[in-house]
């Protein structure tokens, strides 16, 4: 024979899910306030990582050069040492010009587009081609130069460039 259990009954003692205490005023304005600052936060993240993409990309751009203002553009290996430090080197010297006045561009040898550039005018990597506003070549600099030296040839292609186009 088998016993049959009786059902138990559910007393307010049983091992059911306690109701939910409603979130304190001071909790909800917690939530509230991180919510805000985590949202803040991604989007400057946002903001910086697109700033970042556009300079990037604009250094990239050769079709920049020859309109109008005179340009320097580094012909770079990303991955030599040697470029990396002539580009730190660069960006130090054009630090001493405002942002209109010369243009920075990087023929990245790693792009068909940057390889095409040093090939039609006969350059490898740690170089340095000054362009007039019209897209013509000027001087090459190569191999490492440091701020110093750079920054004399940087201001006398300037000089000629506000010359010739003034």
């Amino acid at each position: 024979m088998s016993k049959s259990r009786k059902p138990q009954k559910r007393t307010s003692r049983s091992k059911s899910a306690p109701a939910a205490a409603e979130p304190s005023r001071r909790n909800v304005m917690k939530l509230l306030r991180n919510g805000v600052i985590g949202a803040a936060v991604v989007g400057g993240g946002g903001y910086v990582a697109l700033g970042s993409f556009r300079a990037y990309a604009a250094e990239h751009d050769l079709s920049r050069l020859g309109q109008g203002k005179p340009a320097i553009v580094q012909v770079h290996d990303p991955q030599c040492p040697t470029c990396t430090a002539l580009q730190k080197q660069t960006r130090k010297a054009l630090k001493q010009f405002g942002e209109c006045d010369l243009v920075y561009l990087i023929a990245d040898i790693n792009t068909p587009e940057g390889q095409a550039f040093a090939v039609r005018h006969g350059v490898g990597n740690v170089t340095l081609l000054l362009f007039d506003g019209g897209g013509g070549l000027q001087q090459t600099v190569q191999g490492l130069q440091s701020r110093d030296q750079l920054l004399p040839i940087f201001q006398r292609h300037q000089t000629a460039h506000a010359v010739t186009s003034g």
